[in-house]
């Protein structure tokens, strides 16, 4: 992976006062409410470039690509937005809690150079054209990178976080600690910190260290793919990186958390008969609960059994229908995937996800590949907060039929699965937290 320093187009916090405020998480995971607040926090909040506003008069001489051109511009010139003076990596640091301990991750921003899919950049999730398209739009009107393309890399050495780590925890005869060029705290209580490196020997160390590397997309695979097709279209050297923030596999800090499958409109879906057809595959343990307090019991030990399942590597789910219980099946013999996915190789079919999909959700509720895109049975829930929580009420009130709860990806899994050119199911990877937008610009 050959990677460089370059100089970031950032918010000019003279200007804008309150930088965070200015910043916004990608431009997917923003809904029609996400977008107003953000509209509200600042009128300098980059979503208004990201993922402004639509029109019906919308057309093709002024529409929300036209919009954040021209605002992107205005910004530069007004000093709203102003390059850096020197040739950086950037620290992002991420601090958070989850289940109630706190957790670090340690990142470095630069541009990499743009390589065809495969051997050198492995992704593990399929695209979507429609996504594309909106992003090729948007960077063909402001020839620029707002958002960042998350990867993943290997080095046991942890060359560019001890590097990172320096800004925060200088050693004796260093210089003090930098003060972060950004800090804010986002509403998911998230605290994220950039800093830059500039010593020629720093930024050189983690150039060459990745010059070996093959790094994994664990994030923002159309904006990669929008990057390519954008300097094929163009030819424009400038355009021949991508603005990336990359993530050492190997810290504690990388964490890969669960998507749960909340299920919808099923026609005739009879749970006990459902059941029935579920045992013939999966060993099925029923928690049963009588009253609330029975039921808080039930949960947790369907949560615990999960967890034991996930340590022992076995594949194991949570099921839901409001019956009166909660059930966890466990798959007796993984061979029972050869038959339904013959083509695949033996790290995607070891996939919990995949195991849900194929066994469960294809062949007993008769959901195929196309429905799962098309969206109309399957609402996906990250397993951040009260996920779980909120899922089972959603159940309880008539909402959703049934809750599927899984265990996360593991990386050594998407490894596999990359390696022998596969991509995963939907919603196989949820990497928390995401990284924000508009902490660092590439102006192509």
């Amino acid at each position: 992976m050959e990677i460089k320093p370059f100089r970031a187009v950032r918010f000019n916090e003279a200007v804008v006062g309150d930088v965070g405020s200015c910043i916004a998480p990608p431009y997917d995971v923003i809904d029609s409410e996400l977008q107003e607040r953000l509209y509200k926090k600042s009128k300098y909040n980059i979503v208004q470039i990201t993922k402004g506003k639509t029109s019906p008069s919308d057309n093709p001489g002024n529409n929300q690509y036209t919009r954040a051109a021209k605002l992107f511009n205005d910004w530069l010139k007004a000093g709203v937005l102003k390059c850096d003076t020197a040739d950086s990596i950037y620290g992002y640091i991420q601090d958070f809690q989850i289940g109630g301990r706190k957790v670090q991750r340690i990142s470095f921003v630069a541009l990499s150079k743009l390589e065809e899919l495969g051997k050198g950049v492995r992704p593990h999730e399929f695209t979507l054209a429609e996504p594309k398209i909106d992003r090729l739009n948007l960077r063909r009107a402001t020839k620029a990178s707002f958002g960042l393309v998350f990867m993943l890399y290997q080095d046991d050495e942890a060359i560019a976080d001890k590097i990172i780590q320096k800004a925060l925890r200088p050693g004796s005869g260093q210089a003090a600690k930098q003060r972060p060029l950004i800090d804010f705290t986002d509403e998911q209580g998230v605290r994220h910190r950039l800093f830059a490196v500039t010593d020629a020997g720093d930024t050189g160390a983690i150039e060459k260290m990745m010059s070996t590397k093959t790094c994994i997309i664990a994030d923002g695979h159309h904006r990669y793919e929008t990057a390519l097709n954008y300097y094929k279209e163009t030819g424009d050297p400038n355009a021949q990186y991508v603005l990336t923030a990359f993530v050492n596999a190997q810290q504690k800090g990388l964490l890969i958390l669960a998507t749960h499958r909340l299920m919808q409109n099923v026609k005739n879906f009879n749970f006990k008969k459902f059941l029935a057809q579920l045992q013939k595959d999966f060993d099925v343990t029923t928690f049963s609960f009588e009253n609330d307090r029975a039921k808080k019991q039930a949960r947790e030990k369907m949560s615990a059994r999960m967890k034991a399942e996930f340590e022992a590597g076995t594949n194991a789910f949570g099921v839901y229908a409001g019956d009166n219980a909660f059930y966890v099946a466990v798959l007796k013999d993984k061979r029972l995937m050869d038959a339904v996915s013959p083509d695949k190789s033996e790290g995607w079919k070891g996939l919990d996800v995949a195991v849900l999909h194929k066994l469960i959700i294809e062949k007993h509720l008769g959901i195929d590949e196309q429905g799962l895109a098309e969206g109309g049975n399957i609402e996906y829930v990250k397993d951040t907060g009260e996920a779980i929580d909120d899922s089972i009420v959603q159940v309880d009130k008539g909402a959703k039929q049934a809750a599927f709860f899984v265990n996360p990806t593991r990386m050594e899994q998407i490894e596999q699965v990359t390696a022998a050119g596969e991509r995963m199911p939907q919603k196989s990877t949820f990497f928390y937290p995401k990284v924000f937008t508009g902490l660092t610009i590439h102006k192509l």
